[in-house]
């Protein structure tokens, strides 16, 4: 299986942590910055499922752009082969 070595970067991942902070932050958006936080300073990517989630939040009006923000960065460190 191919590696994907991007990483977030220290702007989102700054975001990702001020979300998990967040109480009034959705489950979405926390489980989004969860992913960015665990990529952050690592070779991890994301999986399928949460794949699907930043997928469904881009395409979606109902969230905010901090929110897609985080969901672009889950996204850009995806498996390319899935």
């Amino acid at each position: 299986m191919s590696r994907n070595r991007k990483q977030s970067s220290a702007q989102v991942a700054s975001l990702a942590a001020a979300t998990l902070k967040d109480s009034t932050a959705s489950k979405t958006a926390k489980s989004l910055a969860g992913s960015v936080m665990a990529q952050a300073h690592t070779k991890k990517q994301t999986g399928a499922q949460l794949e699907d989630l930043a997928s469904m939040v881009l395409c979606s009006e109902k969230y905010n752009e901090e929110t897609k923000t985080l969901a672009a960065s889950v996204l850009s460190q995806s498996n390319k082969k899935r």
